[in-house]
Order: C-alpha cells, then structure tokens, then sequence
C-alpha cells in the first residue's frame, strides 16, 4: 500500500473548515503535524498536549505559530482548551453519535444515495488535486484499519465514516466540507446501521475492504479517473443493499 497523510491543504495559505486563513507555510507545517498526531491518535480523545513551550521546541518553531495553529484546530473541534490546564483532544475516532440535525433526521435512503450521488465524485476529484501527503497518509492508516476488520459491522461502518470524512477534509473546501458533515451525520441513522448488520456479509465486506484499497491507491497516484471509478462503484455497491431491503 502507498503510504502517504492528512490534513487541510493549499498551496500558499491553508484554510479551516470554519473559513479561517493559516497565513503562512510554518503555521500550516505546525497545523498538519498536529492533527496527524490527533487523527492517528498518537494523541488519543481526552488527552492533554504538550504545552505551548514544549510543542514549541519539538516542532522548531516560535510559541506564537504553535498558538496559532492551536486556535485552528479548536476551531475545527479537535481540540478544547481550558483556562490554566492547557489543550486537550476532542477528536473521537472511536465515538458514535446518532444524527443530531433535524435536517438529517428526515433523510430517507434513496435521499441520501442521491446526495451522495452528487457530492461525491465531485469531491473525490478536489481532494485528489488538494490532499497533502500527511492527509494521505492519515487516510492509509484508516484503511489499514479497515482491512484488519474481520467480521465487526459496527467497526467498519465507523472506519469508513473516517475515511470519507477526510477525504471531504482534503479538498480544502470549508463549504463542501460542512456540507458533507451533514451527509455523514445522515449516514449515522440506524436505518443504515440496521441494514448493515442485516447484509454485510463477509463476502460481501471483503468486497468494500478491496474496493476502498482501490480508491486509495488511487488518491495516491493522483488518479482521478480511477478515483472517480471506485467511487461510484462504491455507490452502486450500496444501492444494491438498498435494493435487497425492498
């Protein structure tokens, strides 16, 4: 497997999901380091970080840039500081949460397959122009995960959240990316779980864990039509368990 990163990307200057500029390549350096470290949980949920200073020193740069960053990445929700203890991580890879928006609530199946439907290729083809090598190799150490699934239902469907989440995360787009949070906060209801369970068959798992080895080695290679590819047949793949639920 091609081993590659995470995190938002742009040549010049980076931008949040929230719409807020990183000026500056350092900042962005101390940005995408960090939240590596968070997603790969080197930095596990509830984890206090290293201080301002200390950070500082490790990365080589000024307490000013890792304070900079820090203000980033809690405005992007991974992490949450507390006055007179420091920073700790909020990013969960391990949590579920049931869908929390009205909006998404109200989504039905097929509603949701023709959304994604939409979004997706679209976003496949920005994220491969944006990623950065550190997104894509956050991105291989999800699907390694994947690939170690046996027989877990719940595990992989949260696995493959991850995956879509930052893959929305390397396009770099916060308007695309707050959009896709609501898809994937519609994927979270139980109807999808529920379906799940029903027809994730190990044949039918070890089909998604080599189609989504596909994908990547294709975001790797900066493919964008064989990207493009595996994601609709991703999509079919899905409309098929829809189909056997009828």
């Amino acid at each position: 497997m091609v081993q590659t990163a995470q995190d938002i990307p742009l040549p010049n200057r980076s931008t949040s999901p929230s719409g807020t500029a990183l000026p500056g390549a350092t900042i962005r350096y101390v940005f995408d380091t960090l939240s590596t470290r968070i997603v790969t949980q080197q930095y596990a949920c509830e984890e206090r970080l290293p201080s301002e200073r200390q950070l500082a020193q490790d990365l080589g740069v000024a307490r000013n840039t890792v304070r900079e960053a820090l203000d980033q990445l809690e405005a992007r929700g991974m992490i949450r500081r507390r006055a007179g203890s420091g920073s700790f991580v909020t990013y969960d890879p391990e949590g579920e949460s049931g869908s929390t928006s009205p909006v998404a609530a109200d989504v039905g199946p097929l509603q949701l397959q023709a959304v994604r439907g939409i979004m997706e290729p679209e976003m496949i083809r920005l994220a491969i122009v944006n990623m950065s090598p550190r997104q894509i190799e956050a991105l291989s150490v999800v699907l390694s995960k994947m690939e170690g699934v046996q027989a877990d239902v719940t595990a992989f469907m949260r696995l493959e959240e991850e995956f879509h989440r930052l893959i929305a995360e390397g396009t770099g787009n916060p308007l695309l990316i707050a959009c896709y949070n609501l898809v994937l906060d519609a994927r979270r209801q139980e109807f999808r779980a529920a379906m799940y369970r029903r027809h994730m068959t190990p044949a039918r798992l070890a089909t998604y864990q080599r189609g989504y080895n596909g994908l990547f080695n294709a975001i790797a290679a900066r493919d964008i039509e064989e990207a493009s590819e595996f994601m609709k047949l991703s999509l079919i793949e899905d409309q098929r368990i829809l189909l056997q639920e009828d």
